[in-house]
């Protein structure tokens, strides 16, 4: 009489990247999932003695993965991709993308948007998306529609949109929505002031109660540009960090988006207060904001994330291309090979991630009691994948999004052998095309 424990799921891969221990690569391991959670990783042989599964995946030539955590984005700008490219930051948004919005942004908008940017990102491996955007309630429901992980952002600005009138009123909307939606398995939120430069300081101090009242992350725009922090000095007569930081947001729930320019007393005060950066590599580039100093913020232990943001600044929800990106720049400007090492990138990809939206106990590595939230690389079979020395380090210079195969969500297979599961392209992209020609007139 067999004595394996009964299990829902197998997945047996070539390589299992954990992510913990740092640096980790496991040959012929199996991670054994069952009721949506990791409850063993063993080799191979072992977890076919130990566990009889209702399925078995195999995947010997793949590199199995944590669920990648995009830690900014605004998933609805996805129907504004390529929308108004090649120009600087204030003038893209100044006079092309609010305008835009101002015209067209609805609940429909932003659900069609949001469920086009998830089909993108779970076919790169993204799990869990940090969004900001209007009309949250509509990109929770595309979210869970999607099958994915969301932390859903409460945005907050002090200019009228068609979502809300005034800081006031996106907050109380906001709070609401979470209200409604705070007990979907799927979901968590963030407090989301739009950036230094558009909420005043009332708004912030509130938001920065809220966020202490309701045990919440604040997601924020900052130091994006050198013009917004000299703006800032002008406005305010402080650098826009040291402004929140007066108003009591420079904390460990802080996630400060970009923070391209910092200087060594602002590097220092986020260390010193456990803030996390959600580093947008690919976006910092294409608006030509500069470069951030992810080895100095590595060096200092503040815990980093990446982010694409949204597809109209960065035109790919890519974060295998992230991964690469980031680790790429971060050598250069540091002038130091391994400034950035591989493991370091793919931990900034996942854990980093489920960190900074305080979600480390549930995603963001393969260890026993978190969530099934898992990806598959294909590393065999691709001629840019061989030969293969090293499994990490090709998981993030030479691997791409089109390598990805298959990909779980607390278990649920959403992706497989490259085919996403309930979503329908042919329906996305007709979607997408409505709002082209509407954007368009």
């Amino acid at each position: 009489m067999s004595t394996a424990r009964r299990v829902d799921l197998v997945i047996d891969a070539g390589w299992v990247i954990p992510v913990e221990p740092a640096g980790a690569v496991l040959a012929d391991h199996s991670a054994v999932v069952h009721a949506g959670r990791i409850v063993a990783v063993q080799p191979r042989r072992a977890a076919a003695a130990a566990f009889d599964a209702a399925r078995r995946v195999s995947l010997p030539q793949h590199v199995l993965i944590p669920g990648l955590v995009n830690l900014h984005t605004h998933a609805a700008m996805t129907l504004l991709r390529g929308l108004a490219d090649d120009r600087p930051l204030m003038t893209w948004l100044s006079e092309h993308i609010w305008p835009a919005e101002r015209r067209h942004v609805s609940p429909e908008f932003v659900y069609d948007g949001t469920l086009l940017g998830c089909a993108e990102m779970l076919r790169g491996g993204v799990t869990c998306a940090n969004d900001m955007y209007f009309f949250p309630e509509a990109a929770a429901q595309a979210f869970l529609d999607a099958g994915m992980r969301a932390s859903v952002g409460l945005i907050a600005i002090d200019f009228p949109s068609a979502y809300a009138s005034d800081a006031d009123d996106y907050l109380a909307k906001g709070l609401a929505a979470r209200d409604r939606l705070r007990d979907r398995e799927r979901l968590s939120f963030c407090m989301a002031p739009h950036a230094p430069y558009t909420v005043g300081d009332r708004a912030l101090a509130r938001i920065a109660t809220l966020a202490e009242e309701l045990d919440l992350p604040v997601h924020i725009h900052l130091h994006e540009t050198a013009d917004e922090v000299r703006s800032g000095i002008q406005s305010h007569g402080v650098r826009p960090i040291e402004r929140l930081a007066g108003l009591g947001l420079v904390t460990e729930r802080l996630i400060g988006v970009h923070a391209v320019h910092l200087t060594p007393t602002e590097i220092a005060l986020l260390a010193r207060h456990g803030a996390s950066i959600a580093h947008c590599p690919s976006s910092n580039l294409k608006l030509a904001s500069g470069f951030a100093p992810i080895a100095t913020l590595l060096a200092h232990e503040i815990n980093v994330g990446l982010g694409t943001d949204g597809a109209a600044s960065n035109n790919r929800l890519d974060l295998l291309q992230e991964m690469r990106t980031a680790a790429l720049v971060a050598k250069a400007v540091a002038g130091n090979a391994a400034a950035m090492p591989a493991d370091a990138a793919l931990r900034c990809a996942t854990l980093g991630g489920a960190r900074a939206l305080g979600l480390d106990q549930l995603i963001g590595s393969i260890v026993p009691g978190k969530a099934a939230d898992l990806c598959a690389v294909a590393l065999g079979n691709n001629p840019e994948t061989q030969p293969c020395y090293d499994p990490l380090s090709h998981l993030v210079y030479a691997c791409g999004r089109e390598h990805v195969t298959h990909v779980w969500v607390g278990g649920a297979t959403v992706l497989e052998d490259r085919a996403l599961v309930g979503l329908d392209l042919r329906e996305l992209e007709k979607r997408a095309r409505l709002w082209q020609t509407r954007l368009l007139a």
